[in-house]
């Protein structure tokens, strides 16, 4: 086969691709990807839940409660590197299989720790695993998807991820003081038989294989999509519009920071970092800040953390509902403004009851953690095929050294000084997030992603 009709092949791909409307097949797959999202979510968060209890437990100081809780992201931060390369490598199905066998694996090697060294391991290999699956996961479904509405498609996947994060919160109130602190991490390895589904049930990325240049193997996954979505053939599918130009070439690290992909790989982990700072290292603290601060018995401080979760939950939906309108750069813009005044009001009133930090806590995360969850819409859009799940998960690095040092930095003021000081500094962030998203950011809502990246 000559380049030219090769070219023509793979253009032809994508444009059949780009015509294939959202479907059941299309929300069956989001929902099998999403239940590995959805536990990792929970995994990612059952830290933050069990901690009022391992505290006394583990006789643990205010120190090293942030390092248990940030040791979790260090795993991440690794995992999302070697996975991304992976999936660049092996494809996104068979990475994701790995990773959601490993992090499920690790939950119960979590429920079974008997000290805080024990834990310190097994949380760590858990995040490897944890790390890697949602940044290829979101990849995935946006090269599953065409342009017009992928936005709301792929944030509709991504609310398993903001549901897992409120069940997390509703386990932890509901189990921690009946059951005890190890079903929380039990029940975070149910997914272990998920592995088996996505390996036989989930094909992988056309758009990927197109990259990798197994034509054929692309040319039957989409005719098989086209036969399901229109019910063989029952349901007229719209025509096949101008093909795009789809370039074929290696995955290379350094094109990260080459041409275009300079600046947006740097804003990406701006916003990344500023977004996760701020959300992670509010959230992962709630629990133990109820408890330990503000002195709450463990059910109404474990009650007050699950309604901050039900309210991200909310605005999480919202976002979903409005980012292809809206659009990703002024979401984002929004966002990161009222979330830096709601958290900047908690330190100009002294953040001094449990009720402000309720409040006023509340508002402030759920605008920075819409962002959190949207930023998986907005990262794959940035980058081709033949390194936006590279792109993806190195982007996520920086949330992971941002969930590493938001919840050390405020275990040292826990210890040292009055919290009020650790919401200026969440306020700030966010400020410095909206001002880098109004500056450099670009905007994609709407466009096909071969147009988008080239």
């Amino acid at each position: 086969m000559s380049v030219s009709t090769t070219v023509e092949q793979a253009q032809s791909i994508i444009a059949r691709i780009e015509r294939i409307p959202f479907s059941t097949w299309h929300t069956s797959i989001r929902l099998i990807v999403g239940i590995a999202t959805f536990f990792d979510a929970i995994d990612a968060l059952t830290i933050a839940y069990v901690m009022p209890v391992l505290i006394p437990l583990f006789k643990i100081p205010p120190t090293r409660i942030g390092g248990l809780i940030a040791i979790g992201y260090v795993g991440q931060l690794i995992g999302a590197i070697f996975f991304g390369w992976l999936a660049e490598k092996i494809g996104r199905r068979d990475s994701l299989l790995a990773s959601v066998a490993l992090y499920t694996v690790m939950s119960f090697a979590c429920a079974a720790s008997s000290s805080y060294a024990m834990l310190f391991t097994f949380r760590t290999v858990q995040g490897l695993g944890l790390g890697g699956e949602v940044p290829i996961a979101a990849a995935y479904i946006s090269e599953l998807s065409k342009a017009k509405g992928r936005g709301r498609f792929v944030l509709l996947y991504e609310m398993l991820f903001a549901i897992g994060l409120l069940v997390a919160a509703l386990l932890g109130y509901w189990i921690v003081p009946r059951l005890g602190w190890r079903w929380m991490f039990m029940i975070g390895g149910l997914p272990a038989i998920l592995a088996l589904c996505l390996r036989w049930i989930v094909p992988e990325s056309p758009r990927w294989l197109i990259n990798k240049g197994r034509l054929e193997e692309a040319d039957k996954i989409v005719t098989y999509i086209e036969r399901k979505v229109s019910q063989n053939g029952k349901i007229p599918l719209p025509p096949v519009e101008v093909a795009l130009q789809v370039p074929q070439k290696k995955t290379q690290w350094r094109e990260l920071f080459q041409g275009i992909y300079l600046k947006r790989t740097l804003v990406l982990w701006c916003i990344w970092f500023c977004a996760y700072f701020c959300n992670y290292g509010l959230v992962t603290w709630l629990p133990s800040l109820y408890t330990q601060v503000y002195k709450l018995p463990l059910k109404q401080g474990l009650q007050y953390s699950l309604i901050n979760q039900a309210a991200a939950l909310a605005l999480a939906f919202v976002c979903a509902l409005l980012i292809d309108k809206m659009g990703r750069k002024a979401w984002f813009l929004m966002s990161f403004v009222c979330g830096g005044i709601f958290l900047l009001a908690l330190f100009f009133t002294g953040a001094g009851t449990a009720t402000l930090l309720l409040t006023l806590g509340a508002l402030g995360n759920m605008f920075v953690a819409s962002i959190a969850m949207a930023l998986y819409v907005y990262s794959p859009e940035v980058y081709p095929t033949r390194m936006r799940a590279l792109g993806s998960s190195t982007g996520t690095v920086w949330l992971r050294l941002a969930s590493i040092l938001g919840p050390i930095i405020v275990g040292f003021i826990v210890a040292g000084t009055n919290i009020k000081w650790a919401f200026l500094m969440f306020g700030v962030v966010s400020l410095i997030g909206a001002l880098i998203v109004g500056l450099f950011a670009i905007e994609t809502k709407g466009r096909p992603l071969e147009e988008l990246s080239p």
